[in-house]
Order: C-alpha cells, then sequence, then structure tokens
C-alpha cells in the first residue's frame, strides 16, 4: 500500500510553522509496511485541497491530511471532504458529548458555543475520538481508496496516530513487514565511498535498496528491505551487511545506529561512562540532543551554558589570562573549558565549545563562524576546529553539536 500525505495550511506555506507532522506520519507508517509515495503542502483552500485529493489517488490508495479543521470559516478541509467523497457533514452526538466533557474538564464550558463546529464529522465515516484536542480524526473510504483526515496540531496527530489509527490499519490490512539498517560512516568523502563499494552496491538484491545520507562530514548508508516474513527481510539485511564489511570497516562508526546522540549514549553505556557538557556558542543544543535519549540519564550528569565571557572565569575557573592571551573563540579557552568541566561535574568525559556564531564578531574580532571544540575522555583530549562563516545561527548551533558529539563518538570507538 502506497500513502500520499496532504499538508494543509497557508501558515507552513509562509514558513510561520514548520511541518513536522509529515515526517512523524511517514515513520510510523514506514514501520508497518506502508511507503509515503508523495508529501504535499496546500493552502486552505476548497480548490487547492480537492486538487491535492486528485493528485494523491493518482498514485496512492491511502491519504492522510493535516490540518484545516479549526472552528473558524477559513477551515475548509471537512467541506473538501464532503465534495470529493460525495457525502454530507453533521453535528455527531457522540463527538458533540466527548467535546462537551473535555471543555467541562478544562473548566472551558462556556467555549462549547463556539466549537460545536468541532463535532462535525463526514457521514459514513470511522470518527477516532481526539483525547488531546478538540477536533476528531476521521476515516473515509470509497472504490477502495481510504482517507484519513486529521487535525494539525502536532501533540494531537502524534497520540492519535500512534494509539488509534496504526493499530486500526495493522488490524484491518496485511502488510509486509519492513525493516532497515543504518550504517554510519567516517572519514571518507561520499565520492570516494560510492566508488569504493560500487562492486558490493552492483550485486545487491532488487529487495534491497540502498540511499546515501550525509550529515555533516559523517555519511548514513541506509538499507531498506520489506518481506511477508521478519526473518526472511533480517536475512537480507544481514547478508548485505556481512558483504559490505571488507569494504568500510575501516571507516564505520556504527554498524545500525543513525542518530548521533543516540550512538554516544550506546557507547557511554557500553562503557559505564558519565558525560558532562560546557557550550558556549552551542548554547544548550549539544544538551538539548543528548535529553531527547530515553535513558541517557544514567551517564549524562549534566551541562553548563557559560555564554557571557566572565561566566567561563568566574563559574567555570577558566584563567583570565588565558581568555585576554588567546581570546575567547580559541583552542586554547576550549581546552580549559573541557578540563574545568570534567573537574566540575566530576564526570569520566566532557565537551566543551567556544566560537563566533555571527552575525557580528566578539569583543576579540575573532572571525565569523569560527568554533573550537574540545572533547576529554579521561587523561585524553581531541579538539577540533571549524570554520562556518556562512551558516546562520541556527545551523551554525547545529551543525557544530553535530559534529562536537561525533568527536567524542568517534574518541570513543576507536579507543577500544
Amino acid at each position: 500500500m502506497k500513502a500520499t500525505l496532504i499538508m494543509i495550511g497557508e501558515e507552513i506555506l509562509s514558513g510561520h510553522t514548520k511541518d513536522t507532522n509529515s515526517s512523524f506520519i511517514a515513520s510510523e507508517l514506514k514501520a508497518i509496511g506502508i511507503s509515503v509515495h508523495r508529501i504535499l503542502t496546500v493552502k486552505d483552500e476548497l480548490s487547492e485541497i480537492l486538487w491535492a485529493f486528485s493528485k494523491a489517488f493518482e498514485s496512492s490508495d491511502l491519504v492522510f491530511t493535516t490540518g484545516g479543521l479549526g472552528p473558524t470559516k477559513d477551515d475548509k478541509t471537512l467541506l473538501a471532504y464532503a465534495d470529493y467523497f460525495e457525502t454530507q457533514l453533521f453535528i455527531d452526538p457522540e463527538t458533540l458529548a466527548h467535546l462537551t466533557r473535555r471543555l467541562e474538564k478544562a473548566n472551558r464550558a462556556y467555549l462549547l458555543d463556539l466549537n460545536k463546529s468541532q463535532a462535525t464529522v463526514l457521514k459514513g465515516a470511522r470518527v477516532f475520538q481526539n483525547d488531546h484536542g478538540t477536533a476528531p480524526c476521521q476515516w473515509i473510504e470509497k472504490n477502495n481508496k481510504y482517507a484519513v483526515c486529521l487535525p494539525g496540531v502536532p501533540y494531537e496527530v502524534k497520540p492519535l496516530v500512534r494509539e488509534k489509527l496504526i493499530p486500526y490499519l495493522v488490524s484491518r490490512f496485511s502488510f509486509p513487514f519492513m525493516e532497515s539498517r543504518t550504517v554510519t560512516l567516517t572519514g571518507i568523502p561520499e565520492s570516494e565511498l560510492s566508488n569504493l563499494i560500487e562492486p558490493w552496491e552492483l550485486s545487491l538484491p532488487s529487495e534491497v535498496s540502498l540511499s546515501y545520507l550525509p550529515v555533516g562530514n559523517r555519511i548514513k548508508l541506509h538499507l531498506a528491505t520489506s518481506a511477508p516474513t521478519r526473518a526472511l527481510s533480517s536475512s537480507r539485511l544481514d547478508l548485505a551487511i556481512e558483504t559490505l564489511r571488507p569494504y568500510v570497516s575501516a571507516y564505520v562508526l556504527a554498524w545500525n545506529t543513525s542518530e548521533i546522540e543516540v550512538l554516544v549514549k550506546d557507547l557511554l553505556e557500553k562503557r559505564n561512562l558519565s558525560l558532562s557538557v560546557v557550550e558556549s556558542c552551542t548554547g544548550g543544543e549539544i544538551s538539548r540532543l543528548l535529553v531527547t535519549v530515553p535513558g541517557i540519564s544514567k551517564n549524562f550528569k549534566g551541562a553548563l551554558v557559560a555564554y557571557d565571557t566572565e561566566m567561563k572565569i568566574k563559574v567555570l575557573g577558566v584563567k583570565e589570562e588565558t581568555i585576554s592571551t588567546h581570546g575567547v573563540a580559541s583552542l586554547e579557552v576550549a581546552s580549559e573549558m573541557s578540563d574545568r568541566c570534567l573537574a566540575l561535574f566530576q564526570s569520566d568525559a566532557a565537551i566543551s565549545t567556544t566560537g563566533v556564531a555571527g552575525p557580528s564578531s566578539d569583543a576579540f574580532a575573532s572571525p565569523l563562524g569560527e568554533v573550537f571544540i574540545s572533547v576529554r575522555v579521561g587523561d585524553k583530549e581531541q579538539t577540533r576546529h571549524l570554520n562556518l562563516p556562512h551558516f546562520d545561527r541556527t545551523d551554525f548551533m547545529n551543525f557544530v553539536s553535530q559534529r562536537a558529539l561525533q568527536a567524542l563518538a568517534e574518541m570513543l570507538v576507536k579507543g577500544e
């Protein structure tokens, strides 16, 4: 079964709201064997939504829409559904009762008259009540074509998809078992890697797909397959990985871990090591990445964002002489920061970052985009110097944080 996702809303097209729903839904569908064929984003206008439906069902059996289900007059999604599936809309008593209970529980019963339209459903639709919002999810089908109408708020979408739609799909249809592996490599350019593994790539069976996914200076080789059983899909990927080993073992950072923060957690846990972080130019992004990983609390002691120069001196203990001599964005300061971090948190490993994210320089006239990373594991230290003048502040913080975690992972892996 192929699916198309339709994201509805002017706020997405204008850039005011990030579309996180499509990646989430695609990932959840992939896990049960449904591939997403296309993702469309359209305005909340009747003609635009109807056009998206016509395009989606040309190549897909299943369509998901998110957004356009609010109580205001500019929300046209349900009208488009009623038009396309040739059905009527009505106030559903069960959905209205559910909505009433939710508003009363939240002490917002006075809003019921304004929100009654949220109990509007399509005649013939299967309704999944929304336990975290006002607009329900609806499933409607016609001529072996299926559509799922979801609200647009991510914290409403996630439980509806995970807890209600995925179980329903699994109970209703039979899907092939889909499995994937991600091999993460460093120290080799993508073009060189492609040339190196060409004989292996050409020998892959047609049932196994391969994608190159560059992330900074890492390369992820993503292998995927689908089969009637887990055993068959696993055996295909096991064989593919085994035949890949002779080509890339010298460059492999992880044989089956996609995200760098997950890899760092696994490596720390395996070695029973604790980690602390002190950040300046990354502003807490390294810490944010780490705490998204379940179970990281066993190994992550904590972090300090020593953004101001005085805080590096007074709180962290970096020597004033080091800063005045070398500048705050320097290898020497990064090194002292990681050393003091190790002592402050009494951890086994530490990461520090200092640099100039821009758009203006610092008090020492450091080059824009210059950044220094120091990573320590016990009495061993490795440093990185990057120059990223073309990055905006958000991309800068994300890239440097990824590289800092990668540096720690490389140090731990090569220390085996």
